[in-house]
């Protein structure tokens, strides 16, 4: 049977598109690598290049510059901790236990991947921001929050109040707190052994506290 020349040119894409997407998610992780060892702002292109065993300009037709580098780690960064919370609140009930669940995801995500933490949640680089595409993983996320706040709320299990802007930022003050405070002062330590990352429950305790409903008082 004869192969026609669109399929073969098809064909012929679809293994470029391979090894494009291959050569893009190689160059993210000697990125990964390199801002663990020296520092989110230590990235440069030519380091990643040379790992890679490539002069630097033939990275340039995969990221136009160093902040596009960042744009695509930063949607690296979002989608694994959106992840890792998706596949956790799946499993808890609605409201309060999904909350504090993804709370604990976070964390603990964030200390186990402390390089692209710090560039989702930190400004370390000057002069990036995501692009908006980027970004807008991030502004789901936190509409996520919202609604389950306000679900938390609609259960009784949170006064009123909680289902507000001021609730969602107190929270989120709360998990970049300990997040900080661990990477700051133990920066060795894993998310269950962390002097600061154990105390993730107790902070928890003081949101639901605060925003305990007027009937529990």
């Amino acid at each position: 049977m004869a192969i026609s020349h669109s399929e073969t040119g098809s064909a012929s894409a679809d293994r470029r598109s391979r090894r494009r997407e291959q050569t893009i998610t190689e160059a993210l992780d000697h990125a990964g690598d390199i801002m663990a060892e020296q520092g989110v702002g230590g990235l440069t292109i030519s380091q990643m290049a040379r790992r890679m065993g490539v002069k630097p300009p033939s990275l340039y037709k995969y990221f136009p510059s160093l902040h596009a580098v960042y744009d695509a780690l930063f949607a690296r960064g979002l989608a694994g901790v959106d992840a890792v919370v998706a596949d956790v609140v799946a499993s808890a009930p609605a409201g309060l236990p999904r909350i504090e669940a993804g709370v604990e995801a976070v964390v603990r995500w964030c200390i186990e991947h402390p390089a692209l933490a710090q560039l989702l949640y930190w400004r370390p680089v000057p002069g990036f921001e995501p692009s908006s595409g980027t970004f807008s993983a991030s502004v789901r996320s936190t509409e996520q929050l919202r609604d389950e706040l306000r679900e938390a709320v609609r259960l009784g299990q949170l006064d009123p109040r909680a289902d507000s802007d001021e609730a969602a930022r107190l929270l989120t003050i709360l998990i970049s707190g300990l997040i900080t405070q661990q990477m700051a002062n133990e920066p060795g330590a894993g998310y269950d052994s962390g002097r600061f990352t154990t105390l993730t429950r107790q902070a928890q305790n003081m949101f639901r506290c605060y925003y305990q409903p007027a009937s529990d008082s």
